[in-house]
């Protein structure tokens, strides 16, 4: 069976894994502090916060940013639960937007009319690793129309002046938009390190700080240290330091990232340009060889004038079929040894979502991308007879359906 997207694990990240449980030190330490500045380095945002998850993340900074009953974060409505349900934590309310056909990212087209006096956040989400236009989307918000409807809460909303940017960027490490990265392009940006992720610490992720003055990136890195460990104003490494005394200063959350996955972050991204996404971007390339000539298939752009995916999901759809023609489909990949999946169901299909009121046929986009699509699997280790397996079980199973 050829799986989905299992993770890199070699010699080497076992190796600094050993090496780390050696050590003695396996909660937060040497090792997570080095992850972050080379994250910091590598995505030349101004900070970097190491994380349990990219959930944790994008809720802390929601929190830290004041958000709460009463306030609007738009969010497309194409993306994984976590965006939305980060905001639902919050008790705010998500505004989804319908999404860009060719891309699978939110449709800035349609961001200004989601705007109103309670929008705080705008949550832009780069689906399968493909960054969205944030150009527009900074156009958009600094407009003097939509900067005068603005309505500041407390003294950061003030201090910033306008809506927040965060950019879910849980498939986009990596990625570039007019030749910058992601974690650069934001106000803030959250990386997701999960199993399945392109880099992965088994679980984990990260917060890119990129405030613009007067805001002091490294002094806010500080607090939400503080944050993301209870409130407590030092880590187990800084009482090794000689003084155990510590304070809680506020009612904190425990998000913090171990050294044992930052150890596998650390080997991740030491060969994660030259090597991961380069063998990913291979992948890719061949998919593309294969079905782009073939009308009934619609190949995913992982490149255009302004951007560079990272390659995270393949986001294969199928002509002109429904969803029950889509499922049909899989289930004869499955059946031919090939695991494959789907990224994503539209948020308003979600039990949850829909029991607040949210109805799918507001957003006919998300849903025709979602009922065609078929993600591929896309890892280091998929070899080039693996890749003409799977599009060999494509093809046969569309023939077999379609006819």
């Amino acid at each position: 069976m050829i799986p989905f997207s299992p993770p890199r694990i070699d010699d080497k990240i076992i190796n600094e894994v050993t090496d780390t449980l050696k050590s003695g030190w396996i909660t937060t330490g040497p090792k997570t502090k080095l992850f972050e500045k080379k994250l910091t380095e590598f995505t030349d945002s101004k900070s970097t916060l190491c994380l349990n998850s990219a959930t944790a993340g994008l809720e802390l900074m929601l929190r830290w940013f004041g958000i709460g009953k009463g306030d609007e974060v738009i969010i497309p409505a194409y993306t994984y639960c976590a965006t939305a349900n980060v905001v639902i934590h919050c008790g705010a309310t998500p505004i989804m937007v319908d999404i860009d056909e060719e891309s699978f990212n939110m449709d800035t087209n349609r961001l200004a009319q989601a705007i109103t006096k309670r929008t705080k956040v705008i949550m832009p989400v780069d689906i399968g690793g493909l960054p969205c236009d944030y150009t527009k989307i900074y156009d958009i918000i600094n407009a003097p129309a939509v900067k005068q409807q603005f309505q500041a809460n407390n003294e950061i909303q003030k201090q910033l002046g306008r809506i927040l940017i965060m950019s879910d960027a849980a498939h986009s490490l990596g990625a570039t938009y007019k030749g910058r990265k992601t974690g650069s392009l934001a106000d803030i940006s959250v990386f997701s390190f999960h199993a399945v992720k392109n880099l992965t610490t088994a679980e984990g992720g990260a917060v890119a700080l990129n405030l613009p003055e007067p805001f002091d990136n490294e002094e806010l890195y500080k607090f939400l240290c503080v944050l993301s460990l209870h409130g407590q104003s030092k880590d187990a490494l800084a009482k090794t330091k000689g003084n155990w005394r510590y304070d809680v200063i506020t009612a904190g959350f425990k998000a913090n990232m171990t050294d044992i996955q930052a150890s596998i972050g650390l080997i991740e991204l030491e060969r994660y340009e030259n090597d991961t996404l380069v063998q990913r971007r291979k992948i890719f390339d061949y998919y593309n060889s294969v079905f782009k000539n073939d009308s009934r298939f619609i190949t995913p752009v992982f490149e255009t004038k302004d951007k560079v995916s990272s390659y995270n999901v393949y986001l294969l759809r199928i002509n002109n079929i429904s969803e029950a023609q889509r499922d049909e489909i899989i289930q004869k990949i499955f059946n031919k040894d090939v695991s494959v999946n789907v990224h994503f169901q539209p948020l308003p299909l979600l039990s949850f979502y829909k029991s607040l009121g949210y109805k799918i046929k507001n957003y006919p986009q998300a849903f025709d991308n979602y009922k065609t699509e078929i993600s591929l699997p896309v890892y280091y280790d998929l070899s080039d007879d693996d890749m003409k397996t799977v599009t060999d079980a494509v093809i046969n199973s569309v023939n077999e359906v379609l006819g």
